[in-house]
């Protein structure tokens, strides 16, 4: 197994003796040999499985050439977008350019096409004609059936059609990718591996069988919003490695067809893939403009588990992931904290030790670990389900563990902190050694909300929870003498939220004296139940009816009544405030949310949507007449 970077070009081959790869892999990121980076892992555990791979990284999609650089894949080509969905990474919830891309080279934007992965599907089909090609990543297992496409406002076929690939992996593909190259290396074409677990493939005959479910067609979501709520609600359901069916959706005379999830890793595979020959910084060709920014948050941070139980409804990790938790040992971890220890750039602190969720260090309860998570009830979210085993234990030792390794000076918790399912616990120990050991100043923790009915539909805790969470946390910095503080994230414009809703957050902010500095407005990434919601306007779970801010105008208003102590954002607020009937907040009260300001009778009525009171002029009759 190499202890160096992957190939990247043909010298990197003729310096170890190959004159053809196995795979040639197209990369939309720049090329970080880490094992937070998707491209990295799935191709150290190729290499791993003696394959030899190629990786090219943001080739330039409008010419051929640099498709062809490392030369014809003797088994196939892979194909990812990279970390983020590409038109995410590309464009704001306002569907602006962002100025920053943290997946390129030095931040520069315009380094990936837009869809890249359609994009680099076709160059490749074009080079080679008769090599199939794997898609796979965030991009291509959150957009595997017919979607809503936020961006062109839109459902869109599913990926694996617009892309004409031959297999789409989904999941995280450790296990499926293993299986395709094996079935690959024997001489089998495309067609005979429809029967591996975590892919999606394309076929002109009607699928048959016991085990598998047809949803509504391409033609049909695309035309009646119920169909489509009811097609999103059988391939949530259809989503868990143990009891999930093969889904089917057709698309004209083709059929997509969904094979159940690929099983969950052992503790064993996935310490293995964690301790594969990662050089853990990013590839030397990006030096001169200063490397890849995307590593500075998880270079030195320990990634400890797998998979997310939740229930965030504007998240796709359950759809990526799995909600079962896949936990790495505490030897592996430490095997890792001490290798970090050597490594440069290295000041003896580790940023974070977690997951998609910090504190989801084993499956929620026993019976997900044979059985699976239930079909129609959540572990967490708008209550902690009695049957989880919510025990900080585990988490607590590795943490003290990884605290004591040589060379460690600070071991810090950064990545979501479920309160809820902390506070299930028995939290009073866990939250004191966190505030004394694990905190740097300050905790980001998630709320969103705090309107019942809106929590409710984001699949969040009530307001009450971060109330308790707050302060028993405040309770212990008191203890041991920090002055610590939770740094909370809202979100504005969910599915669910009126303008009166988002008026009640900025009452509460206001009471809690927090003026948060970043605000994040909500985004329909492709995927998620909270995206059906706000493209069909009802939850496909119930079928009940959901408004949706849709207009800029409003989504700008609830955006800034997050921050309604900004002077940039005056005008914004006391129009949102005189929509909303709330004219009480506006004025020197302790309780007023803006100043008042003085308008012409005109502009004041418009904002608040009552008559305009015209004045006319009548003419004094002339002394002459």
């Amino acid at each position: 197994m190499s202890q160096q970077f992957l190939v990247t070009s043909r010298a990197d081959m003729e310096e170890r003796g190959w004159d053809q790869l196995d795979f040639v892999y197209i990369n939309g990121d720049a090329y970080v040999d880490h094992p937070g980076f998707a491209a990295a892992v799935i191709g150290r555990v190729l290499e791993s499985r003696g394959y030899r791979v190629g990786l090219i990284s943001q080739p330039d999609w409008q010419r051929l050439e640099p498709f062809k650089a490392l030369g014809r894949p003797r088994l196939a080509a892979l194909i990812t977008a990279g970390n983020l969905d590409s038109m995410l990474n590309e464009k704001t919830a306002a569907k602006k350019i962002r100025n920053k891309d943290s997946y390129s080279p030095g931040g520069a934007i315009g380094r990936r096409p837009e869809r890249a992965t359609i994009v680099y599907a076709n160059r490749m089909r074009e080079a080679y004609k008769d090599v199939p090609v794997i898609i796979g990543g965030i991009e291509a297992s959150l957009r595997r059936f017919a979607h809503y496409d936020y961006w062109s406002d839109k459902v869109r076929h599913s990926i694996l059609l617009d892309s004409k690939a031959d297999i789409l992996s989904y999941g995280m593909g450790e296990r499926s990718i293993v299986e395709i190259a094996d079935a690959l290396a024997e001489g089998k074409s495309p067609a005979e591996m429809y029967n591996i677990r975590g892919i999606c493939y394309v076929t002109s005959r009607e699928p048959r069988g016991k085990n598998l479910v047809f949803c509504p067609s391409y033609e049909e979501v695309k035309r009646d919003k119920k169909l489509f709520s009811k097609a999103f609600k059988i391939q949530y359901e259809e989503q868990d490695p143990f009891y999930g069916k093969t889904v089917v959706q057709a698309s004209e005379n083709r059929y997509l067809v969904q094979n159940p999830p690929a099983l969950p890793l052992t503790t064993a595979e996935l310490d293995a893939i964690y301790e594969l020959p990662f050089q853990r910084r990013w590839h030397p060709a990006y030096d001169a403009v200063g490397g890849v920014p995307a590593l500075q948050e998880v270079q030195f941070s320990l990634t400890s588990h797998r998979g997310c139980f939740g229930n965030c409804h504007f998240c796709a990790i359950a759809s990526h992931q799995g909600r079962i938790i896949q936990h790495r040992s505490h030897q592996s971890l430490l095997r890792e904290a001490e290798k970090m220890t050597t490594l440069p750039g290295f000041k003896g602190y580790i940023h974070d030790v977690g997951g998609p969720t910090a504190n989801f260090r084993h499956a929620a309860c026993r019976k997900q670990e044979t059985e699976g998570a239930c079909r129609n009830r959540h572990c967490v979210g708008s209550e902690v389900c009695p049957n989880v085993n919510a025990s900080h234990s585990d988490y607590l030792a590795l943490l003290r563990e990884i605290r004591h390794v040589k060379g460690v000076k600070k071991v810090f918790v950064r990545s979501g902190l479920r309160y809820d399912y902390l506070l299930a616990d028995n939290p009073a120990e866990f939250i004191e050694e966190l505030c004394r050991y694990h905190v740097s100043g300050q905790l980001k923790v998630a709320p969103e909300h705090v309107v019942k009915h809106v929590t409710d539909l984001m699949g969040k805790a009530g307001v009450q929870d971060f109330l308790r969470f707050k302060e028993l946390f405040d309770e212990a910095n008191r203890q041991i003498g920090k002055k610590q503080y939770l740094v909370p994230y809202f979100m504005s414009s969910h599915p669910g939220c009126t303008l009166n809703d988002a008026v009640a957050l900025a009452e509460f902010l206001r009471d809690m004296h927090m003026q948060p500095e970043q605000v994040q407005d909500f985004i329909p990434t492709p995927g998620s139940l909270s995206t059906a919601m706000y493209y069909t306007g009802e939850n496909p779970l119930t079928g009940k009816p959901v408004y949706v801010a849709r207009g800029k105008e409003d989504k700008r208003m609830q955006r800034a009544l997050m921050q309604y102590a900004s002077p940039a954002n005056y005008d914004l607020v006391y129009q949102a405030l005189c929509r909303a009937g709330r004219r009480d907040l506006i004025g020197y009260g302790s309780k007023c949310l803006i100043g008042p300001r003085r308008l012409p009778e005109k502009r004041a009525a418009q904002d608040d949507g009552r008559p305009v009171k015209r004045r006319v002029k009548v003419r004094k009759k002339s002394k002459n007449r």
